[in-house]
């Protein structure tokens, strides 16, 4: 069978899930899901309920990183995951302080005893130090950790754009921007109307 993968347009951990399956050019069913009406056949495979979710025939993946590397290990092209080991130390720090401050900033209504300047300042502390580390990538070429980070930096920045812009982290900003400009970004971001038991198969990529 042909994979199917549980989707959200704007989440960055959907959008992570699907740039690996693009770049691995490993063809799946796409259900765009929204999150206020998820459907019965998308909880049903998700053990948590969460975007994005890969129906394989071995069973679900439900965590985007493992999306990636399952995607890149049927089909690397570009040697995304032939990275140095410091790649998986970015992606932890990304996925556990840096988005812990990020939605902290973001939601900060949700967050009322906590303070979104001093969360924004957290978030801001991973940003200059990965702004320190990157020429044009985090390596000396694109890999899984670029990547994996990319779409929580571009969540990150439009929390506020202006103020993102005003720092002084200019080999963040223009790897941002790259990415943003890139067909790579445009050819995962496609609009897709919510899905519906009865919709014909959408393919992917």
């Amino acid at each position: 069978m042909t994979p199917i993968l549980y989707s959200f347009r704007r989440c960055p951990y959907a959008m992570r899930a699907r740039l690996a399956l693009a770049v691995a050019q490993t063809p799946v069913q796409l259900r765009e899901i929204v999150l206020r009406d998820k459907p019965q056949d998308f909880l049903d495979a998700s053990p948590t309920g969460t975007v994005p979710c890969l129906v394989t025939q071995t069973g679900p993946i439900d965590e985007s990183l493992d999306i990636m590397k399952w995607a890149l290990a049927q089909n690397d092209p570009d040697g995304w995951l032939d990275m140095p080991p410091e790649g998986h130390d970015w992606i932890a720090r990304a996925d556990g302080p840096f988005k812990d401050a990020l939605d902290r900033t973001k939601y900060a209504t949700r967050y009322p005893d906590e303070d979104p300047a001093e969360q924004r300042s957290k978030a801001a502390d991973f940003l200059h130090d990965l702004d320190a580390q990157l020429n044009d990538w985090i390596f000396d070429r694109p890999t899984l950790a670029d990547y994996a980070i990319l779409p929580f930096v571009r969540q990150f920045a439009f929390i506020d754009r202006a103020w993102f812009d005003a720092q002084d982290w200019p080999s963040l900003q223009a790897w941002l921007d790259r990415f943003l400009a890139s067909p790579r970004f445009e050819a995962i971001m496609t609009k897709y109307a919510q899905w519906q038991p009865e919709d014909a198969p959408v393919r992917f990529p």
